[in-house]
């Protein structure tokens, strides 16, 4: 089978879900006589290591629904962010407002919001927060040159349009830049009004909580007015990295020793980041995307895909030198979450910081023997802990002989796991925390020395049957 190869593309969309870099639409650069490329549809995986001189595409396209179209905005957004929104864009043929592909059954529908029916608008970026709802701000719509301020807000779980505040707003243009910052801001720059690129030494800050703009005058080595460019939040959150674009109106390329830059998030002071390999040609009109330690930028307009391939890879990782690679290498996996640990009759009883514990047998049944089991498990198994588990016992007989009630605390607390690393020495026997209850309520601890007599004589046999089978166990080791 021929690997699919796909037509290279600008003003396209590129989404992120679930380790998949979706492509979709996009206008041909070649001057053909038809604007957009068809029911192009799909992805990259980037679950595994690639190099960009052998990408393995993966085609969608039978099952695109969707009509042809270029200057679209996309989003992960749906619940967990799992589906992929696309709004706008032009096209030759009647296209609805929004689109919804579920990457789960590989289908797309259609939505239909409620809360009116907004325009239809392109050449603007989505950007999703992490509560799922999409701001779509300027652009412009066909038919009309003019260009738009408005902030359309989509909620892409309850399906629900808004709209953001008009109060001291930017003034209108399309083919911006724009990311989601770490304090629930989304920054835009840059762009076209219609006329001309516009400036750089101002940035505008929307608030997603509050609703609101600012403006931040910047400093430092500011790039030229620019639009086509993209826009990611760096991997510490401190900075805003920046890269191609044209500055001017007939679309010209720019240099690539001008088309990288980075924004200090601190000062507002603008750089030119130290980078090493390979500087590839600058691109217009392309996506770029933070997949793992890498910005992955997608097709555009300005680069030879005879010579160049259709992905960029940007190693951001360190602050300090970026660097231009083809090899990716993706993150590993997470570990999985830790197993919950379920109280016993009294949780209360916790260790101090140095003998805490996850794993508390079942055979310790009575509340001294779970916290003893507990160590026992968790620790050192064998001999040297069971000595000092019953040490600690006797200990404790003598202070109940001398107390029979305490107040016992026990609304839910937990034994907490501690550092893997953390150097756990055992100086004393644990105190019994001692604290209230939210009813005043108090627990006798022991009714009869007869009884806790008795307990003693169980954990005396756990103890034993513990130092048997850690004996057999160091014998067969032997």
């Amino acid at each position: 089978m021929v690997p699919y190869k796909p037509e290279q593309r600008a003003l396209h969309t590129a989404t992120l879900i679930d380790n998949k870099l979706y492509i979709l639409g996009g206008l041909y650069i070649d001057g053909s006589s038809v604007p957009d490329v068809g029911k192009d549809f799909f992805y990259l995986d980037v679950s595994v290591s690639f190099n960009t001189q052998n990408l393995l595409w993966n085609d969608l396209s039978t099952i695109n629904t969707v009509p042809t179209h270029y200057g679209a905005a996309s989003v992960e957004g749906g619940a967990n962010n799992s589906t992929l929104f696309l709004y706008g864009g032009t096209s030759v043929t009647v296209m609805e407002l929004v689109y919804v592909f579920d990457p789960q059954s590989n289908s797309w529908s259609i939505p239909k919001p409620t809360g009116g029916i907004p325009i239809k608008k392109r050449e603007l970026t989505g950007i999703i927060d992490h509560k799922g709802i999409m701001y779509l701000w300027g652009g412009f719509i066909d038919f009309n040159t003019s260009t738009l301020n408005d902030m359309l807000i989509l909620d892409t779980i309850n399906l629900v349009w808004e709209e953001g505040s008009v109060f001291e707003v930017p003034t209108g243009r399309e083919d911006y830049g724009a990311a989601l910052l770490a304090d629930n801001n989304i920054i835009y720059m840059g762009g076209f009004d219609g006329t001309n690129e516009l400036a750089l030494n101002e940035v505008y800050l929307y608030d997603t909580i509050n609703n609101n703009w600012s403006t931040k005058v910047t400093s430092g080595i500011v790039p030229s007015g620019r639009d086509g460019f993209s826009a990611i939040l760096g991997l510490d959150g401190q900075r805003v990295i920046i890269f191609g674009g044209t500055a001017s109106v007939n679309s010209t390329d720019l240099i690539p020793q001008d088309s990288l830059y980075e924004l200090n998030l601190i000062n507002f002071e603008w750089s030119i980041p130290k980078v090493s390999g390979q500087i590839p040609e600058s691109r217009m009109y392309h996506k770029a995307n933070v997949v793992g330690n890498y910005m992955v930028v997608s097709f555009g307009d300005g680069y030879d895909q005879t010579t160049e391939s259709d992905i960029l890879l940007l190693d951001i990782s360190k602050v300090d030198d970026y660097i231009w690679t083809n090899e990716f290498y993706p993150l590993p996996p997470l570990p999985p979450p830790p197993s919950p640990v379920s109280g016993k009759s009294l949780s209360s009883l916790s260790l101090s910081s140095s003998m805490t514990t996850s794993d508390i047998p079942s055979s310790a049944t009575s509340p001294i023997t779970t916290v003893i089991g507990a160590v026992i498990g968790s620790f050192f198994g064998g001999a040297l802990l069971s000595f000092g588990g019953f040490y600690w016992y006797k200990n404790r007989r003598r202070n109940v002989n001398n107390q029979v009630e305490r107040e016992i605390h026990n609304d839910g607390q937990e034994i907490v796991q501690p550092s893997k690393n953390e150097h756990i020495v055992i100086n004393e026997p644990p105190a019994l925390v001692v604290n209230k209850r939210y009813n005043q309520e108090l627990i006798p601890i022991a009714n009869n020395v007869h009884e806790l007599q008795q307990e003693i004589q169980d954990l005396k046999q756990i103890i034993l049957q513990n130092n048997k089978q850690t004996t057999n166990t160091m014998e067969n080791n032997n």
